[in-house]
């Protein structure tokens, strides 16, 4: 039986959601001068031992090599800061900290970057390696792994978190109990000092102390990034820590709620935060918030105008985890994490991942910021999602539309029914093929995203939208060159999507 107070409960689901994930990880000022890198501490870098694995946890599965990249792993190790508030923190993000306590660490970096120094674009991706499924996961590497390996990017993984290096609930025991003979000598104090941990890092690969991470690559450009509750602490990092580490040139911050993670690193600091945190206004540096059809219903409190620093994207028919991203690190995180890998553990018969143009939108944001990072324009603002739906095609109405959703094809949805799912399953979406309600979810109630509310509805016959096939391409081509035009799709992505476009059978 359908609800029909279902909308509310679906974003009242979202919201909760966030909180949860946020849970499973934590065991007004005024503006910022010019940056001084010089308030970085500058840690020992070391080469690891070899272990019993003979690999990193994390790994590529891939051949790097074959697409002119290298994969390496480092050790840093030095003394770190924990930080308390100072003042009053307010929803606008102007938050000051002062320095608390300090703490003996070492954790890992994990590299990878092109092999012949004169591919280097002169940007490195340091990301925030989330921990929500209790061993370290890099979501951003795979949602913008094209745009990485095409254009020369380095990108560095950072054991930030303590449930990555000593382990949390899940069945591996962290980096410590992956490989005791390779990583037993790491040492983390705890969540309150992972911002420093964090902020070293890239101190690290500007000025290494010890081995070189990137191999003499001439860094030009350095970018923090963070994806769902690293996206959390992405914000607080922004808001709290770059004002005096100054490490980093721009900020991407990708799937993160209404509320950011406490500086504490104690979960029951949560309720202290300020709900909601928004992003500080007065940066020198960039901040680029990326947010997803799953994750709006629970950030859309802290939605705030554009500013010369500030840019927020909101993508229809994406989701927070979806096909792309699972199917590009699924092999990578069998490879290391085998049996004990975090499943989503969807429903049997229940509706497939959505598959839709998230990773399209995260290489463009990514060459977006990485250029305004560099003095370039700022990325274009996007129109807000809305939490509406359109009845005959069951896609949501605003946002960033790419050609998936501007000339659909199928139901594309940040949302699922989670009905006898796992925790994990409502974060991947779910995609609806119109073959005329022929898949099983296809019953016309909170499982079928084509038509999950009354009354019922047939989904689109794709003879009667596109009755020719050149006429479906040159309606995708049009609206592939709309997106390249207004900025949030890249020209290499559009041909991609046109040749794709071409090689369907969709119309006529």
């Amino acid at each position: 039986m359908r609800s029909p107070d279902r909308l509310l409960r679906r974003w009242a689901t979202a919201t909760t959601l966030g909180a949860v994930l946020l849970a499973t990880l934590l065991g007004p000022s005024p503006a910022q001068a010019a940056p001084s890198r010089a308030e970085a501490v500058n840690p020992v870098i070391t080469v690891p031992p070899e272990g019993s694995r003979g690999f990193p946890f994390l790994a590529a599965a891939e051949d790097l090599g074959s697409l002119g990249y290298t994969e390496s792993e480092y050790f840093t190790t030095g003394t770190a800061t924990s930080y308390a508030k100072s003042g009053i923190w307010g929803s606008d993000g102007r938050w000051t900290v002062r320095a608390n306590t300090r703490a003996e660490y070492r954790t890992r970096l994990l590299v990878r970057r092109p092999v012949d120094a004169a591919k280097f674009n002169g940007t490195v991706v340091v990301e925030w390696l989330n921990v929500s499924g209790q061993i370290e996961l890099s979501p951003d590497y795979w949602f913008a792994r094209e745009e990485l390996l095409r254009k020369g990017y380095a990108w560095v993984g950072v054991s930030a978190q303590s449930v990555g290096v000593n382990g949390g609930s899940g069945e591996i025991h962290g980096l410590k109990g992956w490989d005791p003979d390779r990583y037993g000598s790491l040492i983390h104090p705890g969540d309150a000092y992972a911002y420093d941990i964090f902020s070293q890092a890239g101190q690290a690969l500007r000025t290494p102390n010890g081995p070189d991470p990137l191999g003499g690559l001439q860094v030009r450009t350095l970018l923090a990034d963070g994806e769902s509750q690293s996206a959390g602490f992405m914000t607080t990092y922004a808001n709290a820590v770059h004002p005096v580490a100054r490490v980093y040139d721009g900020f991407m911050v990708h799937s993160n709620s209404a509320i950011a993670a406490p500086i504490s690193g104690q979960l029951g600091d949560t309720l202290l935060m300020p709900y909601p945190s928004r992003v500080r206004t007065d940066l020198t540096v960039p901040t680029f918030v990326v947010l997803t059809e799953t994750d709006v219903p629970g950030a859309a409190a802290a939605r705030q105008p554009d500013t010369d620093r500030v840019v927020h994207w909101e993508l229809a028919g994406t989701a927070h985890g979806d096909q792309w991203a699972y199917d590009t690190g699924q092999p990578t995180v069998i490879r290391s994490a085998g049996s004990a890998a975090p499943a989503p553990g969807c429903a049997a018969g229940s509706a497939p991942f959505n598959d839709g143009p998230g990773h399209w939108s995260m290489n463009a944001a990514l060459r977006r910021l990485a250029d305004w990072a560099r003095g370039g324009p700022r990325p274009a603002s996007g129109a807000q999602l809305s939490e509406l739906r359109d009845p005959a095609t069951g896609l949501a109405l605003g946002g960033i539309r790419l050609p998936d959703v501007a000339v659909p094809t199928r139901t594309l949805t940040g949302e699922r029914d989670t009905s006898g799912s796992g925790l994990f399953c409502g974060l991947y979406g779910a995609r609806d093929p119109w073959n005329g309600d022929t898949d099983p979810w296809d019953r016309h109630d909170d499982g079928d995203p084509s038509d999950p509310s009354f009354p019922d509805r047939a989904e689109p016959v794709l003879s009667r939208l596109y009755p020719t096939h050149e006429g479906y391409v040159s309606r995708v081509r049009t609206a592939a060159q709309n997106s390249v035009t207004a900025g949030f799709l890249l020209p290499e992505d559009a041909t991609a999507i046109v040749a794709a476009a071409q090689d369907s059978n969709v119309g006529g």
